[in-house]
């Protein structure tokens, strides 16, 4: 089975005290109600509080599925962030121009620049009492779109590890868990589905 110790980044905290609650309350709803329901705002609960809760954990979550193939995605096997003939360009700034990366490089990078918004307390506010800014789903929406990356590049090309790992239900389960959150808050366009349009397809029920 696959080992939660192989992991790429160490694991994220909840930083605001009330992320802590979310995060009891939404793992209690996943085992009790499904994963349908478990994305949704629990009644009374701040919308943008519970997508924050849910960025850190889909975060850790790729982190360790990413870990799990972090030895063989490497410079020479995966010279491209790719998903077929679709090509991930890395920018850490909207304004950059974009380059190509290999796909660990790729992923190193994602990971440090998730870890600098998650820290960022304009962006993430650390006290239960600052609100959060206006533009904050803009910046979940980015978030979220580089992590289905992620998820695009494993499905392509490194599936067949989590098979022989017998760790394929795992990966599904966060994935399926993901794909229903990001629709929920249309955090992730349909354009960006295109190579693993099918998986998103039989996931979502379509």
């Amino acid at each position: 089975l696959m080992s939660s110790t192989r992991t790429f980044r160490p694991l994220k905290r909840h930083a605001r005290p009330k992320h802590e609650v979310l995060h009891k309350t939404a793992l209690a709803t996943l085992g009790s109600e499904g994963v349908t329901a478990a994305v949704r705002v629990p009644p009374g609960e701040d919308r943008n509080e519970w997508v924050a809760v849910h960025v850190v954990d889909f975060v850790n979550h790729v982190n360790m599925l990413y870990g799990t193939i972090s030895d063989i995605c490497t410079e020479s096997s995966c010279a491209t962030m790719s998903a077929g003939t679709v090509v991930y360009l890395w920018a850490d700034k909207e304004d950059e121009e974009p380059v190509k990366l290999s796909a660990p490089a790729y992923v190193s990078a994602l990971f440090d620049w998730v870890n600098r918004k998650m820290h960022d307390p304009t962006i993430f506010p650390e006290n239960d009492d600052t609100p959060f800014p206006a533009d904050f789903m803009h910046h979940c929406g980015t978030i979220f779109r580089r992590l289905f990356r992620v998820y695009a590049h494993i499905y392509y090309y490194h599936f067949k590890v989590f098979v022989d790992f017998e760790a394929e239900k795992h990966l599904n389960s966060c994935f399926k868990h993901f794909l229903l959150f990001a629709k929920e808050f249309d955090l992730i366009p349909a354009t960006e589905f295109g190579p693993v349009e099918r998986v998103v397809k039989n996931m979502l029920g379509k």
